[in-house]
């Protein structure tokens, strides 16, 4: 992790200034016009292909998607909100929750390493004190005692001793488990009206139309009389600690 953060911190300078660095790869056109390739720039490049893995596994982004994946699932709308919606609104709501967090990291590392006064050995040590004291206050103790035993690592004496091969899965099994935990509970007040309208239409010996259907409708007025997106969002941004 540490590595890859040096990389990027490593290729920031390239896109203020695209003809500094070292280039890799230069071509002479018949006019006489040279191209060439920073090596900076392509450094850079490479890094975005693992920012993905990085967003699912070190902010909130996990949780959030996973509640509102269980949410659509709970009100039975199949595919509305569609797969690009759902996840629009996912990283939307992890940008407001790591605000403070990538607020912290720009001012105390990168800003201060892309001006000179920072080597950018120093700054990802900055930058990481920061992100894993955030992984750290949504992680749960018993699944870095797992993830230590089964590295044979430990006891740390200090948190910031804990390595990036333990914290980051110790944090994404949290994340995981806490999301269904909130899913679980998002969902029981939708399965009581599937029950009680599957046991509607059996008393009025309907059984060929299916309960699914008929209770939709009645889920969907729930919700939009309890304001649910806004609950729903409002108590994800609260469930993290320690960020807002």
């Amino acid at each position: 992790m540490r590595p890859l953060l040096a990389l990027l911190l490593f290729a920031l300078p390239s896109l203020a200034s695209a003809q500094q660095g070292l280039p890799v790869l230069s071509l002479d056109s018949e006019t006489g016009t040279t191209y060439s390739l920073s090596f900076q720039l392509l450094a850079f490049m490479t890094a975005l292909t693992v920012l993905p893995g990085l967003v699912l596994g070190m902010t909130a982004f996990t949780r959030i998607i996973i509640v509102l994946s269980i949410l659509r699932q709970a009100l039975g709308t199949m595919q509305t909100p569609p797969n690009q919606v759902l996840i629009a609104i996912a990283l939307f709501l992890t940008f407001f929750v790591m605000q403070p967090v990538l607020t912290e990291v720009y001012t105390s590392a990168v800003a201060p390493y892309l001006d000179g006064a920072m080597p950018p050995d120093q700054a990802v040590a900055v930058a990481w004190e920061h992100l894993s004291a955030y992984m750290l206050s949504n992680t749960r103790q018993n699944d870095l005692l797992m993830f230590s035993e089964l590295s044979g690592q430990g006891p740390f004496a200090s948190p910031s001793e804990i390595p990036v091969s333990v914290l980051l899965p110790a944090h994404i099994t949290s994340e995981l488990k806490t999301a269904f935990q909130i899913g679980f509970l998002l969902f029981l007040p939708f399965l009581v009206i599937d029950m009680v309208i599957a046991s509607i239409l059996m008393a009025l010996g309907m059984m060929m139309l299916s309960p699914m259907i008929v209770s939709l409708p009645f889920k969907l007025l729930l919700f939009v009389l309890v304001d649910g997106w806004a609950l729903t969002m409002g108590s994800l941004a609260s469930s993290f600690q320690g960020v807002i």
